[in-house]
């Protein structure tokens, strides 16, 4: 719950304050399109909305890897995918900001703003 709060007032402080030489829509976007070196767009797509990393044929078969959607997330299942150890997914060391800032323009490319899950409402 703690945690929850924190990202809250991020959000407040961050989002809601002077705009800056670069905006905060600007910051939460560059963040997104190249947050360590490769952008979360190239497996998870210009919206978060999934997208095909790679395939290949085998006999009749396709085989594809792909990176599942992700601006369908609560806040808590987007903290927790971005936990060390998931399959292919890099780790990118993101400070709490970060992640909120994430959080921000995937919530905000779908305009479906913040939703919670039910663990988020502890």
């Amino acid at each position: 719950m703690r945690i929850i709060l924190f990202i809250f007032f991020l959000l407040e402080s961050f989002l809601y304050a002077e705009e800056s030489f670069i905006s905060n829509d600007e910051y939460a976007k560059m963040l997104y399109k190249n947050p360590r070196g490769i952008g979360c767009d190239k497996c998870h797509g210009e919206k978060g909305e999934g997208k095909e990393i790679s395939s290949y044929v085998s006999g009749k078969n396709k085989i594809s890897l792909v990176g599942p959607r992700i601006n369908n997330l609560s806040m808590w299942q987007f903290r927790k995918a971005l936990k060390k150890g998931k399959r292919l997914m890099p780790e990118y060391f993101l400070t709490d900001e970060e992640k909120a800032y994430l959080y921000y323009y995937l919530t905000t490319q779908n305009k479906k703003g913040l939703k919670f899950a039910k663990s988020d409402k502890k």
